[in-house]
């Protein structure tokens, strides 16, 4: 493959919120490793930070014009973190990893040599996770939800550290809808792709920004961003709950016309009663995620607002 040799080799997208304890340690370590590769750029993309990250990548770019930042107005989400920082990547290839030090940058060259035996993509894999028991067990449900329901093949156990071609890149800048999710997008777009087993670390500092309702939000997200699998299965429990009522009527009116049995007390009504509110309330719900889904499309506002560009 060839490309213009005024873009650097290697584009490297980090998305940052409150990681002021890893940023320098992270473009120190980036910078040993990408110099052995070829030309780069580091662009890290602050999330509306609280802490002092903004300030610590500033610094940074003054004494290296190859670290670049991007800084938002406010907090717009990890995912679309990831997609400013690839509507302003110029290189050849682009590399995304996360900023907490636990996708480790000198696990990068395996990815790189894996990636110019000709793949388009490069996953990196997790040989052992180094999180909790909690947010393994969490994580492993989270991937089979989005396996299971999203309508596309998205490998477990990968990291957000992964490499690919510029022409992947180019299809991610003209995907425009709101609800990221950057991992589904990618594996969308096919191409010709492997995996790399890589190395995870434990998080040295501070803590993870996942916690159960963000990682369910992000399911949701992701399964109705690829899928209308929801409401074909919304479908399906209306038709159930329509069949299981029709043969309990049945039933009822054998035992009074044919053995003489009244049907007594309310039990079994209000229990039917909630159980058809529950079942009507789900499918409702699930019609006014989509449906919401198409007023934000609708609103045509900006992705994300950036406050302030260091490039």
């Amino acid at each position: 493959m060839k490309y213009s040799q005024d873009i650097p080799d290697l584009s490297i997208i980090i998305p940052i919120y409150n990681e002021e304890e890893n940023i320098a340690e992270l473009s120190g370590r980036l910078a040993d490793v990408l110099e052995k590769l070829g030309t780069f750029e580091i662009i890290f993309v602050d999330d509306g930070s609280k802490d002092e990250s903004w300030k610590i990548i500033r610094d940074i770019h003054e004494k290296d014009s190859r670290i670049k930042g991007l800084g938002f107005s406010r907090n717009f989400g990890h995912h679309t973190a990831i997609t400013a920082g690839l509507d302003y990547a110029n290189g050849n290839a682009v590399i995304l990893m996360d900023g907490d030090l636990q996708d480790i940058p000198e696990e990068i060259p395996r990815l790189w040599k894996k990636f110019n035996e000709g793949y388009d993509l490069v996953y990196g894999i997790r040989k052992e996770k180094k999180d909790s028991m909690f947010k393994n067990i969490s994580s492993h449900i989270f991937w089979w939800l989005i396996n299971s329901l999203s309508g596309i093949d998205i490998p477990r156990n990968q990291t957000l550290l992964r490499i690919f071609d510029r022409k992947i890149l180019n299809v991610l800048k003209d995907m425009r809808e709101r609800a990221r999710f950057i991992h589904g997008m990618i594996a969308w777009t096919g191409f010709r792709t492997t995996l790399q087993e890589v190395e995870h670390a434990p998080r040295k500092h501070g803590v993870s920004k996942y916690n159960v309702v963000k990682l369910f939000r992000l399911a949701f997200n992701a399964i109705t961003s690829f899928s209308t699998l929801p409401l074909r299965l919304a479908t399906y429990f209306g038709i159930l709950s329509a069949g299981i009522g029709f043969f309990i009527g049945l039933f009822f009116i054998y035992k009074k016309i044919f053995l003489g049995i009244p049907v007594l007390g309310y039990a079994s009504i209000i229990v039917a009663i909630l159980f058809m509110g529950g079942i009507q309330l789900l499918i409702l719900g699930v019609i006014g995620e989509y449906l919401g889904r198409v007023y934000q499309e609708v609103q045509a506002r900006p992705i994300y607002i950036v406050r302030e560009e260091l490039f």
